[in-house]
């Protein structure tokens, strides 16, 4: 099964194998020269990118065109104008390959890569990217959102902060390495935590006013203290969400998602509050915890041997797509 993935600034094109096995993915990022993502010049990148992308693709060892059984595509959710490029280049892949057609919700796809690549069963999703911010959970034929943020995605919210300070984009990267800086000094224990914004709301979240008041403090406070403040109330207030679901729910298991699991803080404090309740926590390769083609590809095997696919006339996207929109049929 092939995958193309465009919801955002990331266009990949990645394959698994019909038992599950994962395979690299084959990715350009774009990056704006300045400010953030402009839908319009993301979506150019990757018409510009998709040949060759399909042509490093077919070139390598470990990819046969014979083995294909379908080309699955991120349907939605995600920026319009990114995922009109990839349903084209999945319509065109399917079409010549003479193969069916699987659109994909994003959201489930990185819940599903995650399940394949670390082996957890039934667990609590700590979904954590630049445009979404949910804890999910299975119930039933859907994965139910339990909490989300209220405002703006907590990968949003970091970039927003680095690019004030004019941290090329991501910026998540390099405030983590700002942050485990200022920790390194001792400095972290001889100064008390910045008095931020905690927004937590039930299980829901909120980061604008922590960025607001992060982005203050950095007028006259060291960038590496106002960074590792930032990091530590942002995270604990995902963990805190998180924990809330697990008691909710009575599940055991909490699987980290999304381009911000790549951050060893917040892998470190799932780490900790798992092993204090009696639970376990995982994350994926951080190949695979960013947009990637291969999870994309995962989620459309599942949904294949499930029997479902995507006609032409259905393969319109869904920029506005929720992650329990979609029907779950498999275990």
């Amino acid at each position: 099964m092939v995958g193309v993935e465009s919801t955002a600034h990331t266009l990949s094109l990645g394959f698994v194998g019909e038992d599950g096995e994962l395979f690299s993915s084959e990715s350009a990022l774009f990056k704006p020269e300045q400010g953030g993502i402009h839908p319009r010049e993301a979506a150019d990148h990757h018409s510009v990118m998709a040949p060759k992308l399909i042509s490093s693709l077919l070139s390598r060892d470990d990819f046969s065109r014979d083995d294909i059984i379908g080309v699955s595509f991120s349907q939605g959710p995600g920026l319009g104008p990114c995922l009109r490029i990839g349903a084209s280049v999945a319509r065109s892949l399917s079409s010549v390959w003479k193969v069916p057609l699987i659109g994909v919700n994003h959201c489930v796809a990185h819940i599903e890569v995650g399940r394949n690549q670390t082996g957890c069963e039934d667990p609590v999703l700590l979904y954590a990217s630049g445009g979404n911010t949910q804890v999910i959970a299975r119930a039933g034929d859907r994965y139910r959102v339990i909490g989300e943020t209220l405002d703006i995605g907590i990968g949003n919210m970091l970039d927003k902060f680095a690019r004030h300070h004019d941290i090329a984009f991501p910026g998540g990267p390099e405030i983590e390495k700002l942050s485990s800086r200022w920790l390194e000094s001792g400095k972290a224990e001889e100064y008390e935590f910045l008095q931020l914004p905690y927004g937590v709301h039930g299980t829901d979240l909120a980061f604008s006013g922590l960025l607001t008041s992060a982005i203050s403090h950095s007028r006259n406070l060291p960038l590496e203290q106002v960074c590792f403040s930032l990091q530590e109330h942002a995270f604990a207030s995902c963990i805190e969400v998180a924990e809330r679901a697990m008691a909710h729910t009575g599940k055991s298991e909490l699987l980290l998602g999304g381009g911000v699991a790549c951050n060893g803080r917040l892998r470190e404090m799932s780490r900790i509050m798992c092993e204090e309740r009696g639970g376990k926590s995982f994350w994926p390769e951080k190949q695979y915890c960013i947009d990637n083609g291969t999870m994309i590809a995962e989620l459309g095997r599942k949904e294949f041997l499930s029997g479902r696919t995507t006609p032409i006339d259905e393969s319109s996207i869904d920029p506005s797509m929720r992650t329990d929109s979609s029907i779950i049929s498999w275990p």
